[in-house]
């Protein structure tokens, strides 16, 4: 996606990032039914794609190959700018993907013992709900989105429960309205 590309989109993109566990699929999934953009799993992206170099038996995760994420993404989504269609991509991770992708992140956060809890129906492993947990309270995935991308389109919102995801949900039908109406 060219800068030229970017300029021209009709439709914006948001992603929806935080620890694993907060409700990013959810609420993306939900962003994109009520708002009409397109919903890209990125973890189901690297599975479907094989985008991936290894595994790390100790974190009992894959390895990313994030050139090979990236160009299949760069492709997506060039081709949703062409067809007027924004999206919704939802990762634990932000860091890698280019600032002029998207024009909102959303970094989801949740209290520990709500993370504790569906991390544990997850069946993760100790060391991986350990880590997880403490990813969330150090913050991490909040400094990376403000670290990457301009400040004024990182909003850190609760995903508590489902009338916090709904108000998210809400929150992001005004945005995209004023983005759109901004930006035709």
């Amino acid at each position: 996606m060219s800068d030229n590309d970017e300029k021209e989109r009709k439709r914006p993109n948001i992603l929806v990032t935080g620890t694993p566990g907060v409700g990013k699929t959810a609420t993306a999934s939900l962003i994109a039914e009520a708002i009409g953009l397109k919903h890209i799993n990125v973890g189901e992206l690297i599975k479907q794609h094989k985008c991936y170099d290894g595994r790390d038996e100790t974190l009992d995760t894959n390895i990313l190959d994030e050139d090979k994420l990236l160009d299949l993404m760069e492709t997506m989504l060039q081709e949703c700018a062409e067809e007027n269609v924004g999206i919704v991509a939802d990762y634990h991770s932000c860091e890698l993907f280019p600032e002029r992708w998207f024009d909102l992140i959303l970094v989801l956060r949740a209290k520990t013992d709500v993370l504790f809890d569906r991390l544990s129906v997850r069946a993760y492993n100790e060391k991986k709900r350990s880590e997880n947990l403490e990813a969330e309270i150090m913050q991490v995935v909040l400094d990376e989105a403000r670290e990457s991308y301009d400040l004024e389109i990182v909003h850190e919102v609760p995903s508590n429960t489902v009338e916090e995801m709904d108000s998210n949900v809400e929150r992001c039908k005004a945005w995209v309205e004023q983005w759109t109406s901004n930006n035709s």
